[in-house]
C-alpha cells in the first residue's frame, strides 16, 4: 500500500478527497490517502500546496517526491528542508483555461472591443481592425503554458514571437532568447503576454527601460506573476500614453488592496487571479501518474530544477 499525505489545506481537501482516489484507481494504484500522520517516516509521497501547516519536510525520510498542486513553486522551492524531488503542476485543465483567457484578452485588444462595448457618446467610427497576421504579439515565457498560448495565437494567424531565458525550438513559432532576444521581442510587440515564472532573474523584468522599448500604444496582458512588472513604472507608462492598456490578472499583493491605483486607472483591467486554475479532476490524474512513475522507477513529470527555480 502506497502512503500519500495530502498537505494542501482543508479547503482543497474537500475538492480532492474524491478526485484523487478516483485517479489512483484509474492508474491501478493502491493508495492510503490521509491528511495527517504521526508517522512521517512512513509517508511515500506528499501532495502539497502553499498555505498548509507543513513547512518542515525533514521528518519525511521515506518520501520519494513532493507533488505540488500549483504551477508556480516560488513559495516552496527555497525551503531548505525540502530535499525530496519537487514536481510542479501542469495539467490539461490549467493549460486549457490559460489558453482561453489569453486568447480572449488578446483578441479583445486586437479587435478594439472596449470602444464598442463602452460607447456612451454613441460615436459611429467604422474603422476595421487589421487582420491577425498583421498584429505582432510577443509571449514572454515558453514553458508549458506559454508555449500552449503562443501556439494558439499563432493558429489564429497572429504574428507571434516567443521569448525564453534559454533557447527553445518550437515548430511554427519564432523563438527568441537571452538579453538580445528580449529586446527584439519587446521592440516588435504590439501586444505582450507575460507567462514567465517568478525567479531572481524575472522579478521586475518589465521595468521602465523595457517598457520604453515597447512600441507606442502597446498593450500588456499579464496572467503570469504580478512581480514581473514594476507597478510604478507601468502606471507612469500608462499615464504618458506610451502603453495603451494593461490587463492584469496577478498582483504583488492578493487580493489586490482596494486602494490600489490599478482599480481606478482608466487604462487598466483587473481580473481577480482567474486566468486559470488547477482543476481537481485533471490535476489528480497528473498526481497519480507521477506516483505511478515513482513506483516504476521512471522519471517524474514536471520535476523542478532547483537551480533555475522552476
Amino acid at each position: 500500500m502506497i502512503r500519500v499525505l495530502f498537505a494542501a489545506g482543508e479547503a482543497r481537501w474537500q475538492t480532492y478527497r474524491h478526485a484523487l482516489p478516483a485517479a489512483f484507481a484509474r492508474a491501478g494504484l493502491e493508495v492510503d490517502l490521509f491528511t495527517a500522520t504521526d508517522a512521517p517516516e512512513s509517508v511515500d509521497y506528499i501532495v502539497y500546496a502553499p498555505g498548509d501547516t507543513l513547512h518542515d519536510f525533514t521528518p519525511f525520510t521515506r518520501a520519494r517526491a513532493v507533488l505540488s498542486l500549483w504551477a508556480g513553486v516560488e513559495k516552496i522551492v527555497g525551503n531548505e528542508t525540502l530535499t525530496q524531488p519537487l514536481c510542479r503542476m501542469v495539467d490539461a485543465g490549467l493549460e486549457e483555461g490559460m489558453v482561453e483567457w489569453v486568447t480572449g484578452h488578446v483578441l479583445r485588444h486586437h479587435l478594439g472591443m472596449d470602444a464598442h462595448i463602452v460607447n456612451p457618446a454613441h460615436e459611429w467610427t467604422p474603422v476595421a481592425p487589421p487582420l491577425a497576421r498583421n498584429r505582432r504579439v510577443a509571449v514572454l515565457g515558453l514553458g508549458e503554458l506559454g508555449r500552449a498560448c503562443a501556439q494558439a495565437l499563432a493558429a489564429l494567424r497572429f504574428d507571434v514571437a516567443g521569448w525564453s531565458r534559454t533557447p527553445k525550438d518550437i515548430p511554427g513559432l519564432t523563438c527568441l532568447s537571452g538579453a538580445e532576444g528580449l529586446n527584439a521581442a519587446l521592440s516588435r510587440a504590439e501586444i505582450v503576454v507575460l507567462l514567465l515564472p517568478l525567479t531572481t532573474q524575472t522579478g521586475n523584468l518589465l521595468d521602465a527601460g523595457r517598457l520604453a522599448r515597447l512600441p507606442e500604444g502597446a498593450v500588456i496582458v499579464n496572467p503570469g506573476r504580478g512581480q514581473l512588472i514594476d507597478d510604478d513604472a507601468l502606471i507612469a507608462a500608462l499615464d504618458s500614453g506610451h502603453i495603451a492598456h494593461a490587463t492584469l490578472d496577478v498582483f504583488r499583493v492578493e487580493p489586490l488592496p482596494r486602494d490600489h491605483p490599478f482599480w481606478t486607472h482608466p487604462k487598466v483591467t483587473v481580473t481577480p487571479h482567474i486566468a486559470s486554475e488547477t482543476r481537481a479532476d485533471t490535476a489528480s490524474d497528473v498526481v497519480a501518474e507521477n506516483i505511478r512513475r515513482g513506483e516504476a522507477g521512471e522519471p517524474f513529470l514536471f520535476r523542478v530544477d532547483r537551480k533555475q527555480g522552476y
